[in-house]
């Protein structure tokens, strides 16, 4: 579906990054620093808890096959469109240092350690990420409409950092659902992660066409018009490498975020 109707929205879902928050001076060699940061703090704690030597080959033999299998595992997300959480990737270094005959303390590689090590690698990047100026007036807005269902969804490999951003800019009760690929395992375009959001909103597949999604790039605007939804492209001004061409006519585009709405009665 194409043109935003005005039939009475029973849900709006949102994408996360440049759509409700941008960020700050973006470029990939930013990007690439963060997780670079990240990295270090992330080493530090194992470090600490004596699961990797403070010195020496080992902490070397850790990062290239972290780095590595962050790449692998990047490849395959893009194809397959199944989420590898960054749980998963510290999991897997770990368990690959083990096959190459380092000994790892493995009683201590419980899933919280693990939550403390992704929430680290990601915490340079949530530095970062700011809000846009209308995003909290529009999420405030659309709260106080009746019966109207927020969601949202995020292409994002560790779900804390999601919700860490919401919780510390005061929105996350404005949202219904907090859908993350970390936590569900496929990520946008995939038609599951939209219908299991629907779901969770309260809403069946049939409401999909009473539903708008409002998204920045082909994963959040195709996935959603493959399951009927409404579209609303968000505009923004930086282009990402290898970025998808978004071949629909007639597509409804905004430049802000509060121009979503408009198209709500």
């Amino acid at each position: 579906m194409i043109y935003i109707s005005r039939m009475k929205v029973r849900g709006i879902i949102f994408d996360f990054g440049f759509t409700l928050f941008h960020f700050k001076n973006v470029s990939m060699k930013k990007y690439f620093d963060c997780f670079r940061r990240g990295m270090s703090k992330s080493i530090n704690v194992l470090k600490q808890e004596k699961i990797i030597e403070d010195k020496g080959q080992m902490t070397e033999d850790f990062m290239k096959i972290f780095n590595k299998k962050r790449a692998t595992y990047f490849k395959q997300a893009m194809k397959t469109k199944d989420e590898f959480p960054t749980t998963l990737l510290f999991k897997t270094t770990l368990d690959l240092l083990k096959e190459k005959g380092y000994e790892i303390q493995e009683e201590k590689i419980k899933n919280n350690f693990l939550e403390k090590l992704a929430e680290l690698y990601h915490s340079c990047e949530e530095e970062e990420w700011k809000p846009d100026e209308k995003t909290k007036f529009t999420l405030e807005t659309l709260s106080k409409i009746s019966n109207l269902k927020i969601g949202l969804i995020s292409n994002h490999p560790n779900h804390k950092t999601i919700k860490n951003l919401l919780r510390d800019n005061e929105m996350n009760d404005y949202f219904d659902v907090i859908v993350t690929s970390a936590k569900f395992g496929k990520r946008k375009p995939n038609s599951d992660i939209f219908f299991h959001t629907l779901k969770r909103m309260g809403l069946t597949k049939n409401d999909a066409e009473y539903c708008i999604m409002v998204g920045d790039e082909a994963a959040d605007i195709v996935g959603a018009n493959r399951v009927g939804m409404q579209i609303i492209l968000k505009e923004r001004d930086y282009e990402f490498p290898y970025e998808k061409e978004i071949n629909i006519p007639n597509l409804t585009r905004i430049k802000s975020i509060e121009e979503v709405l408009q198209y709500i009665d």
